[in-house]
């Protein structure tokens, strides 16, 4: 005899989701990819640099995510350590994310068309569109074994002025993006935090028919 997905997720055990992300291996209530499962976001990186070929296979992932229409409003604007755009980027970057993001190897700034281009109309799902590329990216560095943190710790406004972007875009996020690092390489306080963290049970997001503050 089946339960229903509401009694399932009803019994899920709080002791399995965000309550002890930080103790113990991540555990999912239902199976799904791995790849999924593990893809997290560690600050530590070694500083090494990242040839061509992988960057440019990250963004290749993010080039394949859905959107609305079609319209991939996303676009990203980045520069590699070591090069003449790094400052220019990485300056952007508020003073706690610059401790471990001078590690990176890339640091990407994500922004997203807010029109279509096929009639100038506003998207209203243009944000969640650029969502599921940079999901696409993550999960793609996570399959590599290499770090791709978002933040939204930068400063916007001046993003905008020093990387000439137009207002037509809104801008969105900052990532940094390297070769995995031992937490050692980390301050202290940061150290405790480098580990997957949890996730809300299914129970608090999950509403069938209509919606019910949890």
């Amino acid at each position: 005899m089946s339960i229903s997905v509401d009694e399932s997720i009803k019994k899920e055990n709080p002791e399995s989701t965000q309550e002890r992300g930080r103790k113990k291996a991540r555990q999912p209530t239902f199976p799904i990819n791995p790849l999924l499962l593990n893809r997290w976001s560690p600050r530590s990186m070694t500083g090494e640099e990242m040839d061509d070929d992988t960057i440019m296979s990250l963004f290749e992932a993010a080039r394949w995510a859905p959107s609305s229409y079609n319209n991939q409003p996303w676009r990203f604007i980045y520069a590699k350590r070591n090069s003449p755009y790094w400052n220019r980027l990485f300056d952007l970057a508020a003073e706690p994310n610059k401790v471990w993001a001078k590690n990176a190897a890339l640091i990407v700034v994500v922004v997203s068309n807010k029109h279509f281009d096929i009639n100038g109309k506003y998207s209203i799902t243009h944000q969640y569109d650029a969502g599921a590329a940079w999901e696409n990216l993550a999960l793609e560095a996570s399959a590599r074994g290499l770090v791709a943190h978002g933040m939204q710790g930068f400063d916007y406004e001046r993003a905008r002025a020093d990387l000439g972007i137009p207002d037509s875009f809104d801008v969105m996020a900052m990532i940094a993006i390297g070769k995995r690092g031992p937490k050692e390489n980390l301050p202290t306080n940061l150290q405790e935090k480098e580990v997957p963290n949890g996730r809300k049970p299914l129970r608090e997001i999950v509403m069938e028919g209509h919606f019910m503050e949890k």
